[in-house]
């Protein structure tokens, strides 16, 4: 019971379920597993079939596909509060990427036939899960945007100020790389070296300064103005 009552706690606190009635939540962790995952570790390979949906506690996690000539492309990177795997569990076809740990993490994963019990019998819910999975979208066609319409550096300074949307006038912040810079520039369609020239080329101007995994911003406006 103790383990129920922490996968509901979790549930609640998750983007997806923040609408979700505590009943509806209750029912959902009957059908809900933690997992436990050590850096590195694979969830999914491309191609398996889709069981359920992961929801990230704490940790992060890289969707991502190999290229016929062996390259890496990281299509996402999923962080605290994020879920993953709803789609395909939708469309009852075989995962399209793989998912592997990019550090120790906590995931709840939940399974695929009591969301659709739920759906069955709980319309309203079927409007929340809707609404996740559009917000999904929207942020895949704005990557496909970024992709198509801005350059490198765009790109680049685009994803250094994505959470400091609030930030006004000189206002300093420490940006802290999540991961690799290897696996940061697949995720935003560049070449490590690119993206390693780019943060060089940022730093000559005086619009930032790195130092390792954290990349400091002096004058949020003066870098946005430069985007």
């Amino acid at each position: 019971m103790k383990q129920d009552i922490r996968i509901e706690a979790f549930l609640q606190n998750l983007a997806l379920f923040k609408e979700a009635t505590l009943k509806e939540v209750e029912r959902i962790a009957q059908g809900t597993r933690i997992v436990h995952a050590a850096r590195g570790e694979t969830l999914f390979h491309k191609g398996d079939p889709s069981e359920g949906f992961y929801l990230v506690v704490f940790g992060q996690v890289k969707l991502a596909f190999t290229s016929p000539q062996g390259a890496e492309k990281v299509v996402e990177i999923i962080g605290p509060g994020m879920s993953f795997g709803e789609a395909v569990m939708f469309l009852g076809t075989p995962h399209v990427v793989y998912a592997q740990t990019l550090s120790d993490s906590m995931l709840l994963f939940v399974s695929k036939a009591v969301v659709m019990s739920e759906l069955q019998c709980n319309p309203a819910f079927a409007g929340k899960m809707l609404g996740g999975l559009s917000r999904r979208l929207h942020g895949i066609i704005s990557d496909v945007e970024a992709y198509c319409m801005h350059s490198g550096a765009q790109r680049v300074i685009g994803y250094l100020l994505r959470d400091a949307e609030q930030a006004e006038g000189n206002h300093e912040i420490d940006v802290i790389l999540p991961t690799n810079k290897g696996v940061i520039a697949s995720r935003l369609n560049l070449t490590p070296q690119h993206f390693s020239r780019i943060l060089h080329d940022l730093s000559q101007s005086g619009l930032v300064r790195v130092d390792g995994r954290i990349i400091h911003v002096s004058d949020v406006a003066r870098l946005r103005a430069a985007n």
